[in-house]
């Protein structure tokens, strides 16, 4: 099977808001932008703001997903995902106990890059975009009570971002023992840039703006700019975060023989600028 290795840039932002007194959202992006012999994690996770210690659920959740998942080296990348999410939902159920906080809980969507294939580990309703060819498609599906509806055809799909009932999650990190998350696998292309979401942030801007501001420049961090700031235009009622991948090319990797103490990846590295 050939290999790749993804040249790549990303950024992250995250702000209050201007109705929250807190922020109880959080991210997760690679030290650099160099892939490791693991791949690269990008996350983000949102604290339940009905719930006690939301700040702590969704920051407790990236710490104990990124660890977990780092212990995981040589599993199928699926299966040490979902392990990591498992990890961090039991960490996140503890903590409450800990704190005798009641119900804490957090979304948490996890995107891993390794050459050319995307992973994605997702529960709540942060969401995951990828931006192709100036299209804008979501990845993940909201575990929601309205999304649900929408499903279920008891409402319309534009409803979904207005509803008063838009928050209610049916599936989230911390509030029950178990919890199943979804696994998602994709081919990237270059080109590619993938958005990850609060809900504060996706609830006010459209599928088709997404996709026309993420295809209108190639600075990650003025694409992460522009998200926050156009949310903050349409008056978004909560937390803003995002995390923006974009893939600049994938180098193949011819394959060569390899020494008994060289793993591939040591090889590959003399590919990176």
């Amino acid at each position: 099977m050939r290999k790749y290795i993804p040249q790549f840039e990303s950024s992250g932002l995250s702000a209050v808001g201007q109705v929250r007194e807190d922020n109880q959202d959080s991210i997760h992006l690679p030290d650099n932008n160099h892939p490791s012999e693991q791949g690269s994690l990008f996350a983000i996770a949102d604290g339940m703001g009905g719930y006690a210690h939301g700040g702590v659920a969704s920051s407790l959740a990236l710490e104990s997903f990124a660890a977990t998942f780092s212990a995981q080296n040589g599993s199928p990348i699926p299966k040490a995902m979902q392990r990591g999410v498992e990890a961090a939902n039991l960490k996140v159920y503890q903590k409450a106990q800990q704190l005798d906080a009641g119900r804490m809980g957090t979304t948490l969507t996890v995107a891993h890059v390794f050459g050319e294939m995307l992973c994605l580990a997702h529960v709540g309703d942060s969401r995951a975009y990828l931006i192709r060819d100036g299209r804008a498609t979501c990845l993940t599906t909201d575990h929601t009570t309205v999304a649900d509806m929408v499903r279920s055809k008891l409402i319309s799909a534009d409803k979904l971002r207005t509803h008063a009932q838009r928050s209610i999650l049916t599936k989230s990190i911390g509030t029950t023992l178990f919890v199943q998350p979804d696994i998602v696998q994709q081919k990237l292309k270059e080109g590619d840039r993938l958005i990850l979401c609060s809900d504060g942030l996706w609830s006010v801007i459209e599928d088709d703006e997404f996709a026309q501001i993420a295809s209108g420049s190639d600075s990650v961090h003025q694409i992460s700019q522009s998200l926050i700031d156009l949310a903050l235009q349409h008056g978004t009622d909560d937390n803003v975060s995002v995390v923006v991948f974009h893939l600049h090319k994938l180098i193949p990797i011819s394959p060569e023989p390899e020494s008994k103490n060289t793993s591939w990846f040591q090889n590959l590295r003399k590919f990176l600028p």
